[in-house]
């Protein structure tokens, strides 16, 4: 059986904690940032960990 190889995008996008958990940017903090209040740009700045129905999913794309 061949190993799986690692989706790049994914690498790129989502972090794995020593913990193990998925880590993931907020979308929405890209552009467009002067009509969103301070309060929602800073929420946006915070890693955000992947939900439970999508962690399958990563780690599989991940290699994992």
């Amino acid at each position: 059986m061949p190993k799986n190889k690692t989706h790049k995008g994914t690498k790129k996008r989502v972090k794995v904690t020593a913990t193990g958990k998925l880590m993931k940017k907020r979308a929405f903090g890209s552009h467009l940032l002067t009509k969103k209040s301070a309060n929602r740009k800073r929420k946006i700045r915070k890693a955000l960990v992947v939900c439970a129905s999508d962690q399958g999913r990563l780690r599989h794309l991940l290699g994992r």
